[in-house]
């Protein structure tokens, strides 16, 4: 989870007086609205404006949008995270300070627009349990990985079978299948439970079931330096099964590297 920071007013008002005044401005909803209040001179129609402001440019999508809906328009912002406080979660005095929170409002909002109840007795609680999932799903800790001589052990060694959920990063719907893990050892092995650790640790994101796999097979290479590493993935994605062309299907996808690469061993690793 990003580091917080808390935005105090004292901060706001310096940056606010550093404006240019004589400018109107439209505040972009729903932070923005309040930096242009406090410029005095902001403005409920965006043609009137000469400038859009927000308090915060985060992934830089608010201000691509409006800048592609009105060209013309400056778009300014109190915080830019491009510049200032990469990798930190701001919070600003008008917010929730109880970041879960602000975070179920949004879950709220997305239920109201599609018209659900939030009175429901089982919708209710539905945000809460909403980012709890997300924060169980997509919060990883690298895990602390047990290495020992391999004395003198330089044959494949395969774990197969170790299953995986984890959500496509085009659409935020699951994917999940099995991984398999060989590679051959030069000096040292790996504590067998610690390959099913760096499926979960690289689980615990956003994924393509090709970066998954990538990952995986780098990740051993650098902590183990070994001879050769293979991971192959199968997968079902329910980006495909639930929408678009809505059929079912198994992706498998595989990452070598070192003596992998060699057709004899790249054979004995497929037919495990």
């Amino acid at each position: 989870m990003n580091d917080k920071i808390n935005i105090s007013w004292e901060q706001i008002y310096q940056r606010v007086n550093e404006l240019d005044k004589s400018k109107k401005y439209y505040g972009i909803p729903r932070g923005g609205s309040v930096i242009a209040g406090l410029t005095l001179n902001a403005v409920n129609n965006i043609d009137e404006a000469d400038i859009l402001i927000d308090d915060l440019i985060d992934s830089g999508k608010t201000k691509q949008k409006y800048n592609e809906l009105y060209p013309n328009k400056e778009f300014i912002a109190l915080f830019d995270k491009s510049k200032e406080y990469q990798n930190k979660w701001l919070i600003f005095p008008y917010e929730e300070y109880d970041t879960n929170k602000d975070l179920e409002d949004n879950v709220i909002r997305i239920l109201e627009y599609f018209n659900y109840d939030l009175n429901n007795e089982s919708i209710k609680n539905t945000p809460k349990r909403f980012i709890k999932m997300l924060k169980e799903t997509l919060t990883s800790k690298e895990p602390e990985i047990s290495i020992f001589d391999s004395n003198g052990y330089s044959q494949m060694i395969t774990d197969k079978g170790i299953k995986y959920y984890t959500f496509c990063e085009h659409h935020i719907l699951p994917f999940f299948g099995d991984v398999k893990i060989s590679y051959i050892p030069k000096d040292k092995i790996i504590g067998l439970s610690k390959l099913s650790r760096i499926v979960e640790y690289f689980s615990k994101r956003l994924n393509t079931q090709e970066y998954l796999t990538e990952n995986i097979a780098d990740y051993l290479m650098e902590k183990l330096n070994p001879l050769g590493v293979g991971v192959e993935i199968t997968g079902r994605h329910l980006c495909k099964e639930m929408r678009g062309i809505k059929q079912s299907g198994i992706m498998v996808t595989t990452a070598l590297r070192g003596m992998f690469y060699n057709n004899d061993v790249k054979q004995e690793f497929l037919s495990k």
